[in-house]
C-alpha cells in the first residue's frame, strides 16, 4: 500500500474507533469519511463494509484479550483461568461501545475478530474439560456466546452487572 493510501486507512481507523466509541456500531460511515478528511469512495475502498471497518477498530484491542487468554493457559486451576478469562472478556465487551455488536451474527459481524477470540479460548476451555471442571458438551463458542449475550443485555447496566450476571450463568457450565 502506498504511503498516503496507509495514512488514510490508518486515519479511518482512529477517526471510526472515536465515532464508534461515541455512537455505536451503526455510526454513520459518511460521518466517519467526513471527520477523518476523506471521501466516501475512499472509505469504501479500504473497507468494502462496515464489518470489515468494526474488524479494523476492534483488531488490536481483541488481540489484548487474546494475549490474556495465552496468558492464562498456564494457570495451575484450569478452571478459575477460563473463568478469569470470560469475566475479563465480559468486563472489556461491555466497556467497548459497539464490540458487542459486532461479534454477534448479523451485518456488523466480524468473522476474523470471532475467530481470534475461539481460538484464544479454546486452550483455556480444553484444559477445563481435561481437568473434568467443565461439562465436555461446551463448546467455546457457546461461551463466547453466553458472554456477549449478558454483555448486550447488561449493555447500560456496566461491567459490574455484566460480572454479576456472568456469576450466575456460569455456575451452569459445572458438571
Amino acid at each position: 500500500m502506498r504511503a498516503d493510501a496507509r495514512r488514510n486507512a490508518d486515519r479511518i481507523v482512529a477517526t471510526a474507533a472515536e465515532v464508534v466509541a461515541r455512537d455505536g456500531a451503526d455510526a454513520s460511515l459518511e460521518d466517519i469519511a467526513r471527520r477523518a478528511g476523506v471521501g466516501s469512495a475512499t472509505l469504501h475502498r479500504h473497507f468494502p463494509s462496515r464489518a470489515a471497518l468494526l474488524e479494523a477498530v476492534f483488531h488490536e484491542r481483541v488481540e489484548g484479550v487474546c494475549w490474556r487468554a495465552r496468558e492464562l493457559t498456564g494457570a495451575p486451576d484450569p478452571y478459575a483461568a477460563l473463568v478469569a478469562w470470560l469475566r475479563e472478556f465480559g468486563a472489556y465487551v461491555t466497556s467497548t461501545r459497539g464490540l458487542a455488536a459486532s461479534l454477534l451474527p448479523g451485518p456488523h459481524h466480524s468473522d476474523a475478530c470471532v475467530a481470534m477470540l475461539a481460538e484464544a479460548g479454546d486452550g483455556l476451555l480444553t484444559r477445563a474439560v481435561q481437568a473434568g471442571t467443565v461439562r465436555r458438551d461446551i463448546s467455546v463458542t457457546d461461551l463466547l456466546t453466553l458472554v456477549n449475550g449478558v454483555a448486550v443485555a447488561t449493555g447500560h447496566g456496566g461491567p459490574g452487572e455484566t460480572d454479576r450476571l456472568l456469576t450466575l450463568a456460569l455456575e451452569g457450565i459445572a458438571p
